[in-house]
């Protein structure tokens, strides 16, 4: 059984339960965050808050797929307050001895990195978790055509940037 941080059941799931379910959507759940905002650090915190939901919440999840689903929108929803949130605070800048930012892994992810936040997005539901675009444009509370236009012209950026990548190299 779960033990809160007082010592009471948080619901009927087991540990191993808790664990098995964080394993299975962890990934999934850290990359969505980490293509809305671009940074490892608010993809963690992000990521805490999706799993706090669930665990405040307990939804019962009557699929696989529901389950995905559930997180892929809570993920969404937390990474859009989350960036609101940061928008509302001041400014602080930099000290001079604040770490440099990691470097990307790759010319794709920097590439990545270059596009829009809600390109991002697209390109990562799309792409990295297989979904439709129908299933993109109901996540997102849009309509299918325009998730396909704006998957489109990600695209084209996305290949813009790239090429530009090699470009450079000659």
């Amino acid at each position: 059984m779960v033990i809160t941080a007082f010592g009471e059941p948080a619901d009927d799931m087991t540990q191993q339960e808790l664990e098995q379910l964080i394993a299975r959507n962890a990934d999934m759940v850290y990359k969505l965050a980490y293509a809305k905002c671009g940074s490892r650090e608010d993809a963690e915190d992000i990521f805490q808050q999706v799993f706090l939901r669930f665990i405040s919440r307990r939804p019962r999840f009557e699929s696989p797929q529901h389950e995905r689903a559930w997180f892929l929108k809570v993920t969404a929803n937390c990474s859009k307050s989350f960036r609101a949130a940061a928008r509302r605070l001041a400014a602080l800048p930099l000290s001079e001895n604040a770490a440099a930012p990691p470097e990307p892994e790759s010319a794709i992810a920097e590439a990545l990195s270059m596009l829009p936040p809600q390109d991002r997005v697209l390109i990562h539901l799309f792409y990295y978790e297989g979904l439709t675009s129908a299933e993109i444009a109901e996540l997102l509370s849009r309509r299918d055509s325009t998730v396909r236009m704006q998957l489109t012209r990600a695209r084209r950026k996305l290949k813009d940037i790239l090429k530009g990548d090699e470009d450079d190299e000659f």
